[in-house]
């Protein structure tokens, strides 16, 4: 079998397979709804799919060059020449597909500003548990924007290694955007903001969830697992059944399995220093 570049036609079939393995095509299902195969935006996907009587492998890159792998059947040496001559700036997938994708593109030893594997964890809403407290959720453009800029810019520095320049140039769009959509909200003791969390992909089903941010001087007290059981109830009362993420830190980790999130396999996000061109 060999990948071929999708069209508008293939959008139905390719959509109905990615949604059937949706925990682990949050991303390219996310960006396809937002902005549309082949369109203008960074995040908009270029795919391509390799099938026989059915899809089984789908390869996205963004417009802006991340790599988005959901490719089961292991053909990463084909995936990856769909790639070739392509700018890329990472990649973002299941830890096999992302792992393999970025072996066979010969990026093994690329200057990487960020490499890390994650666990990945799958949560059925109806299995939610929600910590009792006083806290409660704010939508996040009822909640001072300055904060909020302030604490995702640590974490984009100090979880995710971008550098300072680069935050300062690239947070606070993102983070207007982000208020903005809807999908960010921060979690008030009184009147005193102390968590934020969001829906980075969403989708009538399922929602991803992250970025998680606590700032240091309210760490310690459960916020950060009471925010994001709440806004998934938020979701659940929606109609969305699922929720994943994707985490490493034992403190996390923990805060996630206590409101009922099981491991379900490992993911990977590399972003590399500079741009790369495939061979």
């Amino acid at each position: 079998m060999t990948f071929k570049r999708m069209t508008p036609q293939d959008v139905e079939q390719v959509a109905a397979f990615l949604n059937a393995h949706a925990e682990h095509a949050m991303f390219p299902l996310n960006n396809l709804a937002l902005f549309g195969l082949d369109g203008d935006n960074t995040l908009a996907p270029r795919m391509w799919m390799q099938a026989n009587c059915a899809v089984t492998d789908v390869l996205t890159v963004t417009k802006g060059g991340m790599v988005l792998p959901y490719l089961p059947s292991g053909d990463f040496a084909g995936a990856a020449r769909c790639l070739s001559g392509g700018a890329i700036i990472g990649i973002n997938g299941p830890a096999q597909s992302g792992r393999g994708i970025r072996d066979a593109m010969g990026l093994t030893d690329a200057a990487m500003e960020l490499d890390a594997d994650e666990g990945h964890y799958a949560l059925d809403l109806a299995d939610l548990n929600i910590p009792d407290g006083s806290t409660r959720l704010c939508p996040a453009d009822k909640a001072p924007l300055d904060v909020q800029i302030e604490w995702i810019m640590d974490y984009h520095i100090n979880t995710l290694g971008m550098t300072a320049q680069a935050a300062n140039a690239q947070v606070p769009a993102k983070t207007k955007a982000a208020v903005a959509s809807g999908r960010r909200v921060v979690l008030m003791d009184g009147d005193v903001p102390v968590c934020t969390t969001a829906f980075n992909a969403a989708l009538p089903d399922i929602v991803q969830i992250g970025p998680v941010y606590t700032p240091p001087q309210h760490r310690g007290h459960g916020h950060a697992r009471r925010a994001v059981a709440l806004h998934l109830d938020q979701a659940r009362a929606s109609g969305v059944a699922r929720a994943t993420l994707f985490t490493s830190h034992p403190s996390a980790i923990a805060a996630y399995t206590a409101i009922g999130f099981d491991r379900i396999g490992d993911w990977t996000l590399a972003i590399l220093k500079t741009a790369q061109v495939v061979p």
